[in-house]
């Protein structure tokens, strides 16, 4: 059987400190919010993750959701500490405290898709050869870019924000890559975001999607396309980016760029208004882009 999506990389075990209210544990990671999105919108979807078997009952949400989820056996599953120190939500304290460690090429099982994302959290989970050798596959590969540009500390185990050293070659295996802004002005040097989707395609991926507070740009063989957020709320504001490039993915094997970010725009706005992942359906996210919903 060959599916839509295959999602790769560690799905985690979140400790949530808001700005005010109760503290929250859960998921997280690009992998859940964003194999959840897809699957619930119909998609025929895959996660491959490393975590401690004793932990895989914790995917049992992605199971009843309709995602296919293969573990791949490590000695500790992933936890992750989170705080907003301030009420705006884009600011967030990260603490990676414990890793389920690198993806491996020949641990993988054997799956056919339409698109594979490595859709990683930290730098703590693909390596150069592990991507050169998806690529030789032939798989239609994308990832995000946090996965380079959130660098663990060995020691503290603090995350801090810097540039990644292999970017070019990393972009250049790509056939589309994920960023939100403050990672493409980490990368590039600059805030504009056609500026930034223009040098980041210049290192050889022709389809580039970042993502900000306010809506997502998609930069598709030279030609740009961006769509507002729609959200009337930010209380779902985690996972905004794992879930709208899910979305674009999605409705991206059968349609246009354009189409596609309009798509990925109104089901994300969608999920931004509730905590957790995206709970709706695709009837729901047609019914945003009419302006209905």
């Amino acid at each position: 059987m060959k599916h839509d999506i295959v999602f790769i990389g560690h799905v985690c075990l979140d400790r949530l400190i808001p700005y005010e209210g109760e503290e929250q544990a859960g998921l997280g990671s690009a992998v859940y919010y964003g194999s959840m999105a897809a699957a619930r919108i119909g998609c025929s979807v895959v996660a491959i993750t490393r975590m401690h078997p004793d932990d895989a009952h914790c995917l049992d949400p992605m199971r009843q959701a309709g995602v296919d989820c293969r573990v791949i056996p490590a000695e500790a599953t992933t936890r992750m500490l989170l705080r907003h120190p301030v009420p705006d939500v884009d600011v967030r304290e990260m603490s990676q405290v414990a890793s389920a460690g690198f993806m491996r090429s020949d641990e993988l099982p054997q799956f056919e898709s339409h698109f594979v994302h490595l859709a990683g959290i930290t730098d703590r989970e693909f390596t150069l050869p592990f991507m050169r050798a998806l690529a030789k596959k032939g798989h239609s590969l994308s990832v995000d870019m946090q996965a380079f540009v959130r660098q663990v500390d060995e020691r503290s185990r603090i995350i801090s924000f810097a540039d990644a050293k292999d970017k070019v070659e990393i972009v250049s295996l790509m056939d589309r890559v994920k960023m939100d802004a403050v990672e493409a002005k980490l990368l590039t040097g600059t805030d504009d975001l056609s500026k930034a989707a223009g040098v980041v395609a210049s290192w050889g991926c022709p389809e580039v999607v970042i993502t900000r507070a306010d809506g997502v740009l998609a930069r598709v063989a030279g030609k740009e396309h961006f769509e507002r957020f729609t959200n009337r709320s930010v209380v779902g504001r985690n996972g905004r980016g794992d879930t709208t490039f899910a979305g674009y993915m999605a409705w991206r094997i059968k349609h246009d760029p354009a189409e596609a970010l309009k798509f990925a725009s109104a089901l994300v706005s969608i999920k931004m208004e509730a905590p957790g992942p995206f709970s709706g359906c695709l009837k729901d996210v047609l019914a945003r882009m009419e302006g209905v919903l």
